[in-house]
């Protein structure tokens, strides 16, 4: 198993590409600690593991709020003893809006979630893996942190900054054992997009008439490349972005 042993943070992990990532690193022999802020997702993210016979520790908690954060952080330790892994997953759309569209109110929660979120959260657990001398962040970031047009003015900034902390983490920490990588999908099938994949959207349409392969992404398919990263197989993938998607950003 790619992560037999390892333990490992997934935030988001009430749906989507944060639920897949979950059951995948579980199949893959982790103990996962399951975050959102959603506890009947949550509840039932962690029933469809424990299903597959694994171990899941599910917490409520903002990812936007240092406290609850780093009572996160505590509770997992308490419980494992240790983390190996961080997978920054939670984030928010605000439905392709250029800039003009969109409130100050809408951009503060998305940047709040999208970008403080993963901050938050890293340097919670930094400490506790700089001590150890190892550990792996992945990153969920887009690839709308690459490239303009698949995301509103505010998740296209938010992505970039994530790709671009995702850098300087590497190259701060790297000497010291830490890995961090960037996770970009293209537009994947979730249910916080699902509604830009109805035919009748014109983003939706402008977005899968862009992508080579003709299909949106699955959110198994994320999960699977994620839990290889994660893993020390990939022990020499440091500081850059990896795409999922398609070919979609190539044009």
């Amino acid at each position: 198993m790619l992560l037999q042993d390892k333990v490992a943070i997934i935030t988001g992990a009430g749906s989507g590409l944060g639920r897949a990532q979950a059951i995948e690193y579980a199949k893959e022999g982790a103990k996962v600690i399951l975050n959102d802020v959603n506890a009947e997702g949550l509840a039932q993210t962690e029933q469809l593991i424990k299903d597959l016979k694994g171990i899941a520790l599910s917490i409520v908690a903002d990812i936007s709020n240092k406290e609850e954060v780093q009572d996160m952080v505590n509770k997992a330790l308490e419980e494992f003893g240790t983390v190996d892994i961080c997978v920054n997953n939670a984030a928010v759309l605000a439905d392709f809006k250029a800039s003009l569209d969109i409130t100050e109110a809408e951009w503060d929660r998305l940047m709040a979630i999208n970008v403080k979120g993963v901050y938050l959260l890293t340097n919670a657990l930094l400490p506790h893996m700089l001590e150890k001398g190892k550990g792996t962040f992945i990153n969920i970031a887009s690839i709308g942190g690459t490239i303009a047009g698949v995301g509103d003015a505010a998740y296209i900034t938010s992505k970039h900054a994530v790709v671009g902390y995702t850098k300087q983490l590497a190259f701060d920490y790297a000497k010291k054992g830490i890995r961090a990588v960037s996770l970009c999908p293209g537009l994947t099938d979730t249910a916080m997009v699902r509604y830009a994949i109805d035919e009748e959207h014109p983003a939706a349409v402008r977005q899968v008439a862009a992508i080579p392969s003709g299909r949106i992404g699955r959110p198994e398919e994320v999960a699977y490349f994620s839990a290889y990263l994660a893993s020390d197989k990939a022990d020499h993938i440091n500081g850059v972005e990896m795409k999922i998607d398609g070919g979609q950003s190539i044009h």
